[in-house]
């Protein structure tokens, strides 16, 4: 797809869409992923994809790594169901909000997320993860994940999600290259319906508690109790 502002609503998708424009939309739509990397991809030096009331899934036998793949800037995905994949979304900024990530499928070498970045966002923007359903039925990676992969995390929000399984249910940030800063987890739930620990590991590893700007609140086990970073 290469013309800027295109709609597409309603389809039946039966391979990879591929946006290589600026401010697309993509809502309505189911795509079942051909066996590769993705499901639905937004390639380097483009910007405001919009992805809404989608389901992305893989055929369970061959391997479709990403359901939503973020190689540019400003991303929307709202309201996806994703699920019979390795890594549900991936993306370093924009507003992944009320979707449900779950059911992955674990392939040789990779790592499974439900919702991932891999490092800080692109200046001047910021990474808001709220309000999703993220349930990793394996025991490894996670539910969510701010890795350290290309650089320190910095300027995310991870609020009001439930979450569970992985090997942690959140990985927070924290990591090798630096100190994460202005990280937000606000009342997000922890669930045990995977694992008794939340993740096969335990509910939440790698959090910045002196990082400039790093808050910590109101994160809870679902039936209560809170939850604090080991």
């Amino acid at each position: 797809m290469t013309r800027d502002g295109t709609v597409i609503d309603g389809l039946e998708v039966n391979g990879a869409i591929t946006v290589e424009a600026d401010d697309v939309t993509i809502r309505n739509t189911r795509v079942r992923g051909t066996p590769g990397w993705w499901g639905i991809l937004q390639r380097q030096g483009h910007s405001g994809l919009t992805v809404e009331d989608v389901e992305i899934f893989g055929n369970g036998r061959e391997r479709t790594q990403f359901g939503v793949l973020n190689q540019g800037v400003m991303i929307t995905v709202r309201r996806a169901n994703i699920h019979t994949i390795s890594n549900g979304i991936s993306t370093e900024q924009g507003l992944i909000e009320d979707n449900y990530v779950h059911d992955p499928k674990l392939y040789k070498d990779d790592h499974v997320d439900m919702i991932m970045s891999s490092g800080p966002p692109a200046k001047g923007t910021e990474l808001i993860i709220r309000h999703n359903v993220a349930v990793n039925t394996l025991d490894q990676t996670s539910a969510i994940a701010l890795f350290q992969d290309f650089g320190v995390v910095r300027d995310v929000t991870v609020e009001g999600n439930l979450l569970a399984g992985g090997g942690w249910a959140l990985y927070a940030g924290a990591g090798a290259k630096g100190t994460s800063s202005n990280i937000k987890v606000i009342g997000n739930v922890f669930s045990r319906k995977v694992w008794p620990k939340g993740g096969f590991a335990g509910p939440v590893a790698y959090w910045d508690a002196h990082g400039r700007g790093n808050v910590w609140r109101d994160n809870a086990w679902e039936g209560g109790g809170k939850v604090t970073p080991e």
